[in-house]
């Protein structure tokens, strides 16, 4: 596995979804930042809802296929879903098939998200669970105010550069105050 961390401004994608995991996946790319086009032959209200203008409510065509990037297939069994991926693949248009490895091009890992931190867990699929405890555990280890911290970490990060202060130094500051700040547990920091 390659990890990345993708642009959505810079990506095109386009979910095709049904039912709880459909509404799951998409609220957790919209979250992300994700303008995309939605797809579903017969939504359910909250999906439909959630989905708003952009829901299209058909399969994606091979035209529609072709003009995205990535494709998200979440919520439907192996007879509409193994199509979608095999167009997918025939254009070179990275699909993740939800819960079916070997019609993934991709993986979503476990997200934690604190303002512009974003930490991910995955185990490629091998195992959920585990993915799932190490994220709620991120989450214990790293509360909401990692996004304040963040953003001071960086506004000093920024000063710092604007002084023409070299790579190594913003490293060496940057770990002294969070050190300072008693905001890892000790011995995180090397």
């Amino acid at each position: 596995m390659i990890p990345a961390i993708l642009d959505p401004a810079h990506v095109r994608m386009a979910l095709v979804g049904a039912g709880p995991l459909g509404v799951k996946r998409l609220r957790q790319l919209r979250e992300l930042g994700a303008d995309l086009t939605v797809y579903s032959p017969d939504p359910d209200g909250e999906f439909a809802d959630l989905a708003g203008p952009e829901l299209v409510r058909a399969l994606p065509s091979p035209q529609d296929i072709g003009a995205v990037h990535l494709l998200y297939v979440v919520g439907f069994e192996n007879d509409v879903a193994a199509p979608l991926a095999a167009e997918a693949r025939r254009q070179r248009v990275l699909v993740n098939v939800e819960d079916v490895i070997p019609l993934c091009d991709f993986h979503m890992p476990s997200l934690v998200k604190r303002g512009d931190l974003l930490m991910t867990v995955s185990t490629r699929g091998r195992s959920p669970a585990l993915a799932r405890s190490m994220r709620e555990a991120l989450e214990r280890l790293f509360p909401e105010v990692w996004a304040e911290r963040l953003a001071e970490i960086a506004a000093m990060r920024d000063r710092m550069k604007a002084e023409g202060a070299d790579g190594a130094a913003i490293m060496r500051a940057t770990k002294e105050f969070i050190r300072s700040k008693d905001w890892l547990p000790k011995g995180w920091l090397p």
